[in-house]
This record gives C-alpha cells, structure tokens and sequence, in this order.
C-alpha cells in the first residue's frame, strides 16, 4: 500500500490572518511539503495541473524534476496530466525525461480537468472531452512503446516515422492511473489497458464512489488483466488532525468556511459526514481510512490533501509530522494483515521492469 499527498496548488487567502503568499511562495512551499513528506516516510508526492488562477501548478514535470534532484525514495506523481489539452507528444518526453532524471520514481495519472476555459485555451473543444482522452492516450502509449510511429487521428496533425526521445528508462513506460470523478468512459478506459483507476473522492458519497470503482473492477476482470479484486485502485481523501478533535474542527474551520471550492457551501459537520473528509484526532482519520477498504475492497493508493484553503506552511508541515509519525505506520500494518496474498502491490518503475523481462523470458521460449 502506498500512501502521499497530493497538492492542487491553489493560492487561497488564509482566514485567519488574512494573508494571502505570494505564487513564488507557494510554490516553494509546494517543494518544502515533497521534502516532508519523503523525511516522515511517505511514499508518493502528487501535483496537480492547472492553468487557471488561483492555481500555481501549470507545469507539473518542472516542479518535479526540481524535487527529484533533492529526494532519493520518493515516488513523484501527478494528481492530474490533461491528457486532453495536452499534445500527448509532448507528454511522452516529458514524462520520460523525468524518469531518466529521477530514476524511475515517476507515474502518473491522466485526467480531463474540471475547468472548461482550458480547452479553447489549448486549441480544443470541451464537446470532443471524452473523445480528446481516448485518442490522444491511444497514441502516448505507442509513443512509449514503439520505437518508431505513424499515426493518423482526428485531433492532431499526423506522424509519420516518428520517435519521442528520450525512449523510457530501461524500455518501461510509467505506470498510468486514470482519474476521473464522475465518468464511466475513463474508468472503462482504465481497465481496457489495464491501467490503475484513481478516484479522487474527495467531494463524494461512498455510494458513487463505489459505483465507479465496481465499474472499473468488473471491466477490468473482463478484459483479462485479472479478478477484479486484483485491479489497481486508488483513493484521494483529505485530513486535518490535533491531538484532539474539538481542536482540530475549531482550527480547521474558517479554512473549510471560505475555501475557494466548497466554502460558502454545505457545513463542515455536514460535509465530514457525506464525504471522506475527516477532521479531528489521528485515531479517528486511522478508522475512517480503514473503512475505505471495507467499501472499496483492496486498493493500492492513499493520498491525502492537506495543503489547501490557505492553509501557513507552517500547519502543513505539522500535519506531515502527524501522518508520518501517528497515521500511517498503523495503516500500513493493518492494510497489510487484511490484504490478500493475490492482490498485488501497487506498480513501480522496478516492478514493472521485473514484469517486461519476464515476459521477454517467455517470449524466446
């Protein structure tokens, strides 16, 4: 089971205080929260994409090549590629050359986005959204896999003869999650390739939840890639923790009440309650994680959101100090006493590398 946080970058005026950082520090403060969370002993570190104000984080691989350079376990991920926006040429070298720099600490997970300016803004229509994430990372998987591609589609200029440099590191291409909220053509797509699906529950019921990752379970059992139970899966989610819950909900409130996406909207009582957010002690967010499983089933991915709403840097950091010291040893010790033995960990960059040599193995026989 592996276990990170993810950052959706967003430059939010603290309540508090009044503050708002400026773009140069939060970014940096983006950097300081990945150096965190390696230090505390969690596994993965994801951004967001976006390109729109207030979000910082339009250009993903140079935030982690630059963390890259200064951590050696950590897994660097994205909580959103625009697979649709994006020229998926693009995002094979750039995917790849992060791989090379990080040696191999590197997947990712493709998504359509949830802001409609971005697709003129790119050159697209958001009508063609669904038709845009099927072609474009049709062609990124042959960019990875083939050495040389002629490809002809509707929404690109064709190539003819063409190699995407540098090739992946050790001929494997990263691990792809497709995240998607609320379409069944993604998680569809997910099990088609045998990719992992991630749900990134953080403003939904457990009902749709559910839904969405049994869809993607039966289909991906269906197309062959194993038992359902054995498909990839994984779960956003977002704490806020104090040693007691009384001080945590009094902390964490203004934050919730003025946050640029669901502030002004439901209570924060209401919105813990319909949603897996969770504020309050470490124990609670230990028993409401563990009942992922007991919805989901087995899954491979937990991250967590704990740096938005304007949240200092400083309460961030804090908050690492809690998960990697409090919250997640206990999870990984009972994920990994209730995980059957046939459901597999969650891909690596070695892993993966271990699978290709075996099947070339069994190719020459």
């Amino acid at each position: 089971m592996q276990f990170g946080v993810f950052s959706v970058s967003d430059v939010t005026e603290d309540p508090t205080t009044g503050k708002t950082v400026s773009e140069a520090e939060r970014i940096k403060s983006m950097v300081a929260i990945a150096l965190k969370a390696e230090e505390v002993g969690l596994d993965v570190f994801a951004t967001g994409e976006h390109h729109n104000p207030p979000f910082v984080a339009s250009s993903p691989t140079t935030m982690l090549g630059f963390i890259a350079a200064q951590t050696s376990k950590l897994i660097l991920s994205t909580s959103t590629t625009l697979i649709t926006t994006n020229d998926p040429v693009k995002i094979a070298e750039d995917f790849a050359m992060l791989q090379h720099l990080a040696d191999g600490r590197v997947d990712l997970m493709m998504g359509r986005g949830n802001t409609g300016p971005v697709y003129p803004w790119f050159g697209q229509d958001i009508r063609n959204g669904i038709a845009l994430a099927v072609e474009n990372y049709a062609l990124l998987r042959r960019l990875w896999r083939e050495d040389v591609v002629d490809w002809e589609g509707k929404f690109r200029t064709p190539l003819q003869g063409f190699t995407a440099t540098p090739r992946p590191l050790d001929g494997v291409p990263p691990f792809v999650w497709h995240g998607s909220i609320r379409s069944p053509e993604i998680a569809e797509q997910a099990a088609y390739y045998g990719d992992g699906f991630f749900h990134n529950n953080i403003f939904w019921p457990v009902t749709h939840t559910k839904q969405m990752i049994d869809l993607y379970r039966r289909r991906f059992e269906h197309y062959g890639h194993g038992a359902a139970d054995q498909a990839i899966v994984g779960l956003g989610g977002q704490v806020f923790m104090r040693k007691n819950s009384q001080d945590a909900v009094r902390e964490f409130r203004p934050y919730f009440d003025n946050a640029p996406v669901y502030g002004h909207g439901p209570s924060l009582e209401d919105f813990t309650r319909e949603t897996p957010l969770t504020v309050g002690s470490p124990q609670e967010v230990i028993e409401r994680t563990l009942s992922f499983r007991e919805h989901f089933g087995d899954y491979q991915r937990q991250l967590f959101l704990i740096d938005h709403a304007g949240l200092p840097l400083k309460t961030v950091l804090e908050q690492l100090d809690i998960l990697g010291e409090e919250v997640i040893p206990v999870l990984r010790k009972e994920f990994a006493a209730l995980k059957p033995a046939h459901v597999p960990d969650a891909p690596t960059h070695e892993s993966l590398k271990t699978a290709a040599a075996r099947a070339r193995d069994l190719e020459t026989l």
